[in-house]
């Protein structure tokens, strides 16, 4: 599928998401896709609450492929990966966005990472995740909110030495 919305943010679902993206850019469905969310019978309760009314999926990875492919490109679809890798194996699998866009990372508990942005912790796998992203040729920003202006992110990572 081309053209869906994809943005890597570990908070998942909260107000930048729901108000700003969703206005921004006319979506009418949200997926949050990562394995371990959508194995969690109270994320998976909670996440469509928090998404102010718009019809809301939580799947696996594996389970957000085989959605997003086995149907015809439907626009207004924004793709939530809560880790850089989800949004890698969702690219290996076969999706086609035009961008992805890193929002929000907090820190992993007990993770040695590095700052990239003032909202962006980055671990060395993470990093790694995120250059095997960008190798794909698919281009890989943060913009916070819609109003930023996107930044290329690989060369943030490199900036700091990851």
């Amino acid at each position: 599928m081309a053209g869906a919305h994809v943005r890597i943010d570990n908070r998942l679902i909260h107000g930048q998401v729901t108000v700003a993206w969703t206005r921004r850019l006319g979506v009418r469905r949200l997926l949050v896709c990562n394995d371990d969310v959508a194995a969690d019978d109270l994320q998976r309760m909670l996440l469509p609450q928090a998404a102010r009314g718009l019809p809301t999926d939580v799947l696996s990875v594996a389970d957000a492929l085989a959605d997003l492919l086995a149907a015809p490109a439907a626009p207004g679809v924004m793709i939530i990966a809560q880790h850089p890798e989800d949004a890698f194996r969702l690219v290996e699998g076969g999706l086609r966005p035009e961008v992805v866009n890193v929002g929000n990372v907090a820190p992993r508990p007990g993770a040695p990472f590095t700052m990239v942005t003032r909202s962006i912790a980055v671990t060395a796998d993470e990093a790694d995740a995120y250059r095997k992203l960008a190798a794909t040729g698919i281009p890989l920003v943060t913009q916070l909110m819609p109003q930023d202006k996107p930044t290329e992110f690989v060369p943030l990572l490199d900036r700091k030495g990851l």
